[in-house]
């Protein structure tokens, strides 16, 4: 079994809650939870059936990416 690492960006649900997730180099592979720990663990659970998915039709596994850090600004207009 190989192992892979892959970048996760949370969205968080400002009105009901919890968070989704979406998964740069794996297009399509998204999940929720209620928690962070919760849409972590979703996160896992996504990726890998994502990736048995692309094994069972013969695609490659997509590498993850370098993705640029993320900064929060504050901007008065």
């Amino acid at each position: 079994m190989s192992e892979y690492q892959y970048t996760i960006i949370l969205h968080p649900d400002t009105e009901e809650g919890g968070y989704t997730v979406t998964v740069p180099a794996l297009p399509g592979c998204v999940t929720q939870g209620e928690t962070l720990e919760e849409a972590i663990a979703m996160a896992k659970d996504a990726i890998r059936l994502h990736i048995e998915g692309l094994i069972d039709v013969g695609e490659s596994i997509p590498e993850e990416r370098e993705h640029p850090q993320a900064i929060i600004i504050n901007v008065a207009a």
